[in-house]
Order: C-alpha cells, then structure tokens, then sequence
C-alpha cells in the first residue's frame, strides 16, 4: 500500500536506537524524508547513512529534549533546512525507574522532563508547520500508564500524561484538520529491551515466563510493527482517526491472560 507520504518531512525523536530507528527506517522506505532528533550526533548519523545507503532520505539534528531551549531551537533549524514539517512522531523517553519509595520531588520533575514534557513543547513548538501543512501527530507511549510496572512512578505518569495528550490535542486540533492518536507499546523487542533481559539470571526463562502472556503468538512484538502503524497513522490512509490509544502489543494489555496459554 503506497501511504502518500513521498517527500513528506517527519520529524522523530529518539530516533538512533529501537522503536524511534525503526519508525525512521520505516518511513524512508516510504519515501518520506526521516528527520531524527538524538541528543548523540555519532547514534544519530548511523540512522542516516543507513538509510541514504538503503535508498532513503534522512537528516539528523541534536538535541537534548529535556532542556526546553533545545526543543525550541531544533525545530526552528528544521523548519529552516527544510521549509515544512508535515509529521511529529514523538517518541524519545526512558523508564527511568523513580519510584514511590527509591524517588524524590527533584528525580520525578526530571523524569517528567525527560518523558512527557517534551511531548508538548516539540507539538507546541511544531504546530505551526502542521496547521499549514495539515498534518499529523503520533505519540508512542507505554502499557505502564494503564498496568503499572512497579518502582517506577514517574514513567507511569508520563505516560498517563502522554494518553491524555494525544486525547487533548485531538480536540484543541480539530479545527486544523490535524489528526493526534497514540500508539501503546507493551512487550516489545528492542536492543534496549534485550539489554535488560540479559542482567536477569536466568535471561531465557524470564523471556518465556513474558513472551508466554502474550495472547497473540505468544512472541514480543517487534519494533517494526510499531513503525508500521505509526506510519500509517501519520498517512492520509487513516484520514478519519484521530484522538485514539491504539494498542500494538499482541493483546497483552486488554485480552483475558487464560487465553494466553490455551
């Protein structure tokens, strides 16, 4: 299915490792042109030679996102490189682990900085592209808004903050024809996700105790699968969606457990 997306600019933060790579790698295979923010210049230029090696269009600019100056700046020297922005995918975060008994006030503020505050200031900061450009927003955001994880508080309300958000600017955009959904990420393989696995003492076995939860196929979802529909919901395919939490996870979010093992 062609996506209409040639040419189109999309901005993606965190897109030089896992979910945000692949999201990137996804819409350059749609001729769109990958525009990734990273706070490393070095992560940030692999994406790019990879994909122009491939074929594609990328850029990357840097950016630290949880300084609030940056968010401003790199959108302002995107929309001078390239005159438009037609797609934000915001994306960049990290469950930090600020929990209820190992956190305090000055680790939770900086952790919603680092994973929800962002969100609002790079559509805040980009909507004026995306109101002359008619676009759209998608924000990734995580299953522990809705399951709780354990010992990590602020990712969880950031999360909760990110849902809210999407719902938010669905309505306040309305009147733009611009489109906001969010895409929920649940069980899903990424060289983050195997970096943690493999501090566990038994790696494999914890993996199977996962993957076995996992009511579709029983297997992680790959990052590839979230790119796929964050494509598609950037695209005029999905012209009539807006203000949706779509779960990308296999049914492991909303699908009773007992059917995980039938």
């Amino acid at each position: 299915m062609d996506l209409n997306l040639k040419e189109k600019v999309i901005v993606i933060t965190g897109a030089a490792k896992g979910i945000g790579r692949s999201i990137a790698e996804v819409f350059a295979k749609e001729h769109a042109i990958a525009v990734i923010v990273g706070r490393k210049p070095e992560d940030n230029e692999k994406v790019v030679a990879a994909i122009k090696e491939s074929g594609g269009q990328a850029a990357q600019f840097v950016a630290e996102l949880s300084n609030p100056e940056d968010c401003k700046n790199v959108i302002a020297a995107i929309i001078k490189k390239f005159g438009r922005i037609d797609g934000l995918v915001n994306n960049a975060g990290v469950n930090d682990g600020v929990g209820l008994e190992n956190g305090n006030y000055e680790d939770f503020m900086a952790s919603l900085h680092k994973n929800m505050v962002h969100y609002y200031l790079m559509a805040h900061h980009t909507l004026p592209e995306l109101i002359k450009s008619k676009g759209a927003i998608v924000n990734i955001t995580s299953k522990t808004a809705e399951t709780g994880q354990g010992n990590t508080s602020a990712y969880a309300a950031a999360n909760g903050g990110r849902n809210a958000l999407t719902r938010e600017w669905a309505v306040e955009l309305l009147k733009y024809g611009i489109r906001v959904n969010a895409v929920v990420v649940a069980e899903c393989w990424t060289p983050a996700y195997e970096t943690w696995i493999e501090t566990l003492p038994d790696a494999q076995a914890k993996l199977d105790e996962i993957t076995s939860k996992i009511p579709f196929e029983n297997r992680m979802t790959t990052a590839e699968e979230i790119a796929n529909m964050t494509a598609f919901l950037l695209s005029d395919k999905s012209s009539h969606t807006t203000g949706q939490i779509i779960h990308v996870d296999g049914g492991y979010v909303h699908l009773d457990r007992a059917l995980a093992n039938a």
